[in-house]
Order: structure tokens, then C-alpha cells, then sequence
């Protein structure tokens, strides 16, 4: 079945052909490693981890690098602000390296507790310094670069299409912007190279034929992916926010370097995690939510992932803990539903809901419309519980929800006992001994109901 994708390249939706039969070349942008990730930069990530998956389901080989930014950057994709590696270590009173290889741990860890299938690839920047000079040295020589106050720049007017991601009138733009860079022939040029830092404590530097110094914030993207997927691949995702100047200026020097259009086939970014007044979530304010504190909360990671299944990733998210209650009491009712179902004897995938199912998914990953269908597989009683919890999995290929790991709950004896004892009560009419006796079984973790047989035990 057709796999459509909405390239924002050309701003509607393209039939996705890719550029070999054999793999498909994937880079999604990775973390800036200063500060944990919260869970509106992990919305992104669970996207990609998304699209990864419809590849898959699609029988596509797909060769996937996300890159780990551990060499600091300035705040703004327009080479302005603090840089934001310096800025953790000293809010942490560590080198930048520490900071830098912490940081890179905890999102990994993040990423397993969220049941991703990990990339194949984490180059980090600090490893690839190296083919970020030879991929400077590729721009001098082709004439798209110049040196002024000691750093080296790329001319963006030597490109006739710069923009075209963001369709950006160049001359409204050049003159909307504030630009505190003196340096820059154009107000869209960007550094490729810094050696004069306005951070004299500026924790990593190297020797290269520009000077001492660091590379700019963009060009690590293009370096390391053509390093490992070629000089022209098929898929690449990040942020809406990117779209302007990061992934703007990424495909402007990747083709000026190349000399071949396009340097990436597809591009899709998703929206933003948003919150009651409309703000995004920011490290810097107030609303720093991470995955660690949703856990500290009572919340599943899965319960977080079920909770961005339901909004398509080009839509806002509006984050509520009200809404992730909403997503964690329907993944636990998924999960009791699953498990009530798994003893079935006929293990075959419908077809029916399986074609609906892959046309939902395969259209621009509409996976809260997939959702939908997954509940109605659940609700249709002329399906057998073996076909139902076998189309289920199937799904689950791209949910990431772990249906096919789900265990029936082994209920100690004591807490059986005490059921007991509270259905005697009941009985008898003992109402306080009964009442008693629940809130001991809730101390287990588990929570008793009252059925016309008698009683239902449930985990919490």
C-alpha cells in the first residue's frame, strides 16, 4: 500500500519513493547535551521513532542516524545567545565533557524507558571534527566561504534558491532581522568555523587551517550525515523550529558542497508540545517537565507515548496532566483488555482491519486514527479472541506500547486471603470489617471489586 509523506520541501503530501530499493537512508536530529530532555523536545523523538516504525511495518530497510550535539552552540540558530554547553557546566560546576557525556546517558536511558528502537547510528559531534574541516575546506574551494574577525562564514548569497525550506523572502527577512554580527556580508550568511569566541572560558577547541576554534552549530548535521548515509539520502526530521535557520542552512551548504539537488529527498518536522497558554516548553522556564518527573508523578513512560499517539505529529499537542490521565486509564484499560484476550487459540491477523490499519499509518502517520481502529478490533464481537490479540501485535509494531510483553498479574496469596476474608464480611453485612479490610489489600497495591460472583482483584 502507498506510504505518503508531507515533505515540508514542497508543502503537500508526496508518494514516498525512495532513492535505493535496498535501505533508506534516515537522519533525525538528536539532543543538545546540556540539560535532560524534557517531554516536549521527546515528542519529537517519539516521532521519528514513529516513522521509523511505518518504515518497517512497510518492509523497508532503514538506516537510521540521529546525531548527539555534545560541542557547544549559541542559544539561537543565528549564531547568537549563550552557548548552551558552557551554560550546563557551569549551572553544574563541571567540565563541558562531563556535562556533555551525563546528559547523553540520561536521554539514552529516556529513550529506552519510552521503548524506542534505537538508531543504528549516535555520531556525536566531538567525534567528527575531522570531516567537519574537510566539509569547510569542500566550501572554500568551491568558493561559498569568506573569513572575517577571524571566523569563517558562508555565503548564502552565492546560492540562488537559499530558503526555499522556509520560503523565506530573503530581503523582508534580511531586514526583519536583528543582526548583532558585524561580520556577515548578508544577515543570512552563517559561521562555518569560530576562532574568535565571545567566550573566553570556551571549554573545547581545535587545531585546524581556520584557526583554533569550533565548528558552527549546523554544520555537524551535514558532515555526519553524509558520512554515514551518503552525499544524498532519503528522509530527514527535526522541529518546526528548525525549519528557518537550522535545516535552511543545512541544505544550503550540503548542496553547495555536493553540487546535487536535492541533498535530502524529504523532510517532515513536527509540531510542538504545547501547554495551557499556548507557550512551548522551554529548559529555561518553569514549565521544565521531564520524563523522570512524570515518573515521580505515578506516570508510565508508555502512558507518555500512548498520550502523543492521540494528536498528529504536524498538529500542536496540548499537554495537561487531566489529558495524560486520560491517555494513562486507557493504556491500563488496553493492557487489561490485551491480557483477557491472550489465551486465544486462533492466531490469525485480520485482514480487514489490518488494510485499515496500514492506510491509516500510510497516511502520514496518522496514528491517532490507527488508534481508533485498534479500539474497534477490540469492541467487534465477531472476531475470536485469538484473531483480536494477533491483529493487536501487529499493530503494536508501530504503537511501541509492549502488548506482546504484557503478563497476567500473579496475585500473592495474602492479598487473595484478605478478599476472602472481605467477601465473608460482606457477607455477614460487616460493613466496617469490610471497608477495613479493602484498605489492607490497597496497601498491596491492589484495588477489589465487588461482582455478582463475588470479587475482582486488580492491580493499582
Amino acid at each position: 500500500m502507498a506510504l505518503k509523506l508531507y515533505n515540508t520541501l514542497s508543502r503537500k503530501k508526496e508518494l514516498f519513493k525512495p532513492i535505493k530499493k535496498t535501505e533508506i537512508g534516515f537522519y533525525t536530529c538528536g539532543p543538545t547535551v546540556y540539560n535532560f530532555a524534557h517531554i516536549g523536545n521527546l515528542r519529537g523523538f517519539l516521532f521519528y521513532d514513529f516513522v521509523k516504525r511505518v518504515l518497517l511495518f512497510n518492509d523497508y530497510k532503514v538506516k537510521h542516524v540521529m546525531n548527539i550535539t555534545d560541542v557547544g552552540h549559541l542559544t539561537s540558530d543565528a549564531d547568537e545567545g549563550e552557548d548552551k554547553m558552557l551554560k550546563g557546566a557551569k549551572r553544574e560546576k563541571k567540565t563541558v565533557w562531563d556535562v556533555a557525556a551525563f546528559y547523553t546517558q540520561a536521554f539514552k536511558d529516556d529513550m529506552v524507558k519510552l521503548n524506542f528502537i534505537l538508531p543504528k547510528y549516535f555520531p556525536k559531534a566531538t567525534d567528527h571534527i575531522k570531516e567537519q574541516i574537510a566539509f569547510v575546506k569542500v566550501l572554500e574551494k568551491k568558493g561559498f566561504t569568506y573569513t572575517a574577525g577571524g571566523n569563517v562564514y558562508f555565503d548564502a548569497s552565492k546560492l540562488n534558491d537559499y530558503g526555499k525550506l522556509a520560503r523565506l523572502d530573503l530581503e523582508v527577512e534580511g531586514q526583519a532581522r536583528v543582526d548583532k554580527d558585524l561580520n556577515k556580508k548578508n544577515p543570512h550568511d552563517f559561521v562555518l568555523w569560530f576562532t574568535k569566541s565571545k567566550f573566553q572560558d570556551q571549554g573545547m577547541k581545535w587545531e585546524s587551517p581556520f584557526g583554533t576554534g569550533y565548528p558552527g552549530w549546523h554544520l555537524e548535521c551535514s558532515a555526519m550525515s553524509m558520512k554515514y548515509l551518503g552525499k544524498q539520502f532519503d528522509i530527514h526530521c527535526g522541529g518546526i523550529d528548525h525549519i528557518p535557520v537550522h535545516h535552511t542552512n543545512e541544505i544550503a551548504q550540503s548542496e553547495a558542497a555536493i553540487g546535487k539537488k536535492p541533498w535530502v529527498k524529504y523532510w517532515l518536522h513536527n509540531e510542538f508540545l504545547i501547554l495551557g497558554k499556548g507557550e512551548k516548553m522551554a529548559k529555561s522556564g518553569d514549565n521544565f517537565l521531564t520524563l523522570s518527573v512524570l515518573e515521580e508523578k505515578g506516570y508510565s513512560p508508555l502512558d507518555y507515548r500512548y498520550f502523543c499517539l492521540g494528536t498528529h505529529y504536524r498538529k500542536p499537542l496540548m499537554f495537561s496532566f487531566s489529558a495524560l490521565d486520560g491517555a494513562r486509564t486507557s493504556l491500563k484499560r488496553l493492557y487489561d483488555k490485551v491480557l483477557e484476550i491472550k489465551t486465544g487459540n486462533k492466531v490469525k491477523v485480520n485482514k480487514k482491519y489490518l488494510n485499515r490499519f496500514i492506510k491509516e499509518i500510510n497516511d502520514d502517520f496518522n496514528t491517532a486514527q490507527a488508534l481508533a481502529t485498534m479500539w474497534e478490533v477490540l469492541k467487534d464481537e465477531k472476531l475470536s479472541v485469538g484473531d483480536k490479540y494477533s491483529t493487536l501485535l501487529e499493530f503494536d509494531q508501530v504503537f511501541g506500547l509492549g502488548l506482546k510483553d504484557l503478563k497476567v498479574d500473579k496475585i500473592p496469596k495474602e492479598v487473595v486471603q484478605l478478599a476472602e476474608e472481605r467477601l465473608s464480611a460482606r457477607l455477614d453485612k460487616d460493613w466496617k470489617k469490610a471497608d477495613d479490610l479493602r484498605e489492607k489489600i490497597a496497601k498491596f497495591g491492589y484495588v477489589v471489586g465487588d461482582t455478582k460472583d463475588g470479587y475482582e482483584l486488580k492491580k493499582e
